[in-house]
């Protein structure tokens, strides 16, 4: 088995990000790096020949997952800037009751 430099760089582009994934402070930079790794991670499957475990990555690893941390993102940001949510009118009518 021969290790391309492609193969190098492509390791050590996964350790960086996953370095900085768990590092950031901008939790919207964390997701996107979050997904730039399940699409390289997915690549890697490929070069290990292994396109089952590729596809799945991509799918779930940095599709749904992806778009499941977007949305929490999103709903946390708007909660914080203080939008009137459906969940937290109901709570705060029983509350002054």
């Amino acid at each position: 088995m021969v290790v391309s430099a492609f193969d190098i760089i492509l390791c050590l582009t996964l350790v960086w990000l996953a370095w900085h994934v768990l590092t950031s402070q901008d939790l919207f930079k964390a997701v996107v790096l979050f997904i730039s790794f399940g699409l390289l991670m997915a690549l890697s499957w490929v070069r290990l020949q292994a396109p089952d475990v590729a596809l799945a990555e991509a799918a779930i690893g940095s599709g749904l997952t992806g778009a499941l941390f977007l949305s929490a993102l999103r709903r946390m940001t708007s909660h914080r800037r203080g939008e009137r949510r459906l969940d937290c009118d109901e709570v705060r009518e029983d509350e002054g009751q």
